[in-house]
């Protein structure tokens, strides 16, 4: 680990942070941690199946009750409040994710001493952003609303007030993930938040509220869930119990120098769809931005399942890492990356073939996004199949070469855009996100194998990406046969992929598999952490 790297050594550092040398073989290690992400990564599928469901029925909810030009409005009101809170975070819920599980919590510990140092100043970024905001909302409202029969400047003064309070939730929750278990996390990222919103926004568009009513539903969520946040952290961190909350010199610098280049790129990463959803608003109109939005909650529901999966496992990458323990970190990222490219591979695949029948269920004014929605599932196959490689960078210390790769990528999205979008309206957007999508991953996992220096990719991993596509490739292939490629093909291939699992679970081997997971996942916490070299204070997260 290099100096910028390293954890704070400070007056409370004294103790040791790191337990006895261990005894067990790498072997050992390994298992114990796969057992480990095993039942933090269900945890998570579970919470981000669950979160994919709602955010569907909130996309059908603004489209069905906003059309095209209301939904393009909405969906740049969004853009607006996600990209603002991605740049005023800093990159500090990353740098939480890294740090906190490298120190000691409860009142005798130092990690509440990070909370000043990672929430003071994107908070304060967050009230300028705001206020900015604010001022400026009846200048920008022409030029990303104009044409939606919406009330901008007051839409934009509501979404731009709300940013601090969504920073503020943002930090929380990353907080959150690694003081308390997976099953907290995924009750307000993926319970309490993408349930509440279809229920709020729902009510708003029923009770005949407009664009402000219902972004204003969109909105009340966070502010519950940073209430909860606070109420679930504050007893592991020993706030209530006098834990020293002054940050000396060294935890700021060491905090910074790893948040900092992140800062940049978590920007890019929360804005990657809503960049170009701005873009299209801006170049090509609110309709075709409402396109290319929906289209977008497609792709990003499909992404869910790695979603799920990293969050459940980055305090684990980032222990892994932070002792060296390279070849314990990769078979981790191998084992979800298997799993991530399984569960996603077939949603991206289906979304590409029967592109039509998903957006008829916004209405017909969506179809137009058709190949919009072919190219992009194409793009997502690249980023599932390399798996997490930005989270083994960034919690292996290397936020500087995760920059590179996302500005790479943005740059590739903007520049393309710039050109397509003008002409082509969402599928230009498409093609511009799809190329940066692949710039980004392509060349993150590269940087990923140099810095790890283990194998991330294996033959089992190959084996399942073929038998996925041969799969799904059969089922479709038949659903297009029998139906066409709306919602009767759809049904088709729905049904024979559903036969097909249930064959499946006839065979020795796959039931063999399938009762070695469920073993990872049962296997008690003295099985994984019988060879864990874990402190204490850091296990079951």
């Amino acid at each position: 680990m290099t100096a910028a790297t390293r954890p704070p050594v400070g007056p409370a550092d004294s103790a040791p942070v790191t337990a006895p040398p261990v005894t067990a073989g790498v072997a050992d290690v390994g298992t114990a941690e796969t057992r480990r992400s095993a039942r933090s990564g269900v945890a998570g599928l579970l919470g981000a199946a669950t979160s994919g469901l709602f955010g569907f029925v909130l996309a059908v909810v603004i489209t069905r009750g906003y059309g095209t030009a209301g939904a393009g409005a909405f969906f740049a009101a969004i853009g607006v409040v996600t990209v603002a809170t991605a740049v005023c975070t800093l990159g500090a819920e990353t740098g939480l994710m890294w740090a906190l599980p490298r120190r000691r919590v409860g009142a005798g510990g130092d990690a509440a001493r990070v909370l000043p140092v990672a929430l003071i100043p994107p908070l304060l970024a967050g009230l300028l952003v705001a206020g900015a905001g604010v001022l400026a909302a009846d200048a920008l409202a022409p030029r990303l609303l104009g044409g939606s029969g919406a009330s901008g400047e007051a839409l934009l003064t509501v979404t731009f007030a709300a940013v601090p309070v969504v920073v503020a939730m943002t930090l929380l929750l990353a907080a959150l993930r690694c003081v308390r278990s997976i099953r907290a996390y995924v009750g307000v990222q993926f319970l309490l938040l993408p349930v509440a919103r279809p229920v709020l926004v729902g009510a708003a568009t029923l009770a005949g509220g407009g664009l402000l009513a219902g972004m204003t539903g969109w909105l009340v969520p966070a502010a519950l869930a940073l209430l909860v946040c606070l109420t679930l952290v504050a007893g592991p961190l020993g706030l209530v119990r006098g834990a020293a909350l002054r940050p000396n010199r060294t935890d700021w610098s060491t905090f910074w120098r790893f948040a900092l280049p992140r800062a940049a790129s978590a920007a890019i990463d929360a804005g990657s769809m809503w960049v170009g959803v701005l873009l299209t608003s801006v170049l090509a109109g609110p309709a075709d931005a409402g396109v290319f939005g929906a289209v977008g909650r497609y792709v990003l529901a499909g992404q869910l399942a790695m979603q799920g999966l990293r969050v459940a496992v980055s305090p684990q990458l980032s222990r892994l890492l932070g002792r060296g323990e390279r070849a314990a970190a990769a078979a981790v990222h191998r084992q979800l990356t298997t799993w991530g490219l399984v569960l996603s591979w077939p949603v991206y695949l289906l979304l590409a073939v029967f592109a039509l029948a998903f957006l008829q269920l916004f209405g017909p004014e969506f179809a137009a996004g058709v190949p919009a929605m072919t190219v992009l599932a194409l793009a997502m196959l690249v980023n599932t199949g390399v798996g997490n490689v930005q989270s083994l960078l960034l919690m292996g210390g290397r936020s500087g070469l995760h920059l590179v790769a996302t500005v790479a990528g943005l740059t590739v999205t903007v520049s393309l855009g710039l050109w397509l979008i003008p002409g082509y309206g969402a599928t230009g957007a498409a093609v511009a996100w799809a190329a940066g999508i692949a710039t980004e991953n392509l060349t993150a996992a590269g940087f990923a194998r140099s810095v790890v220096r283990e194998p991330l990719f294996d033959t089992v991993l190959v084996r399942a990406a073929a038998a996925t596509v041969a799969g799904v490739g059969l089922a479709a292939g038949a659903g297009v046969l029998a139906g066409g490629r709306g919602l009767p093909g759809l049904a088709v291939a729905l049904g024979v992929l559903l036969a097909g699992c249930v064959g499946m679970l006839t065979l020795p081997r796959v039931r063999a598999g399938i009762r070695g997971t469920m073993r990872q996942i049962r296997g008690g916490d003295d099985a994984a952490t019988a060879v864990d070299p874990a402190p204490a204070s850091t296990r079951g997260r």
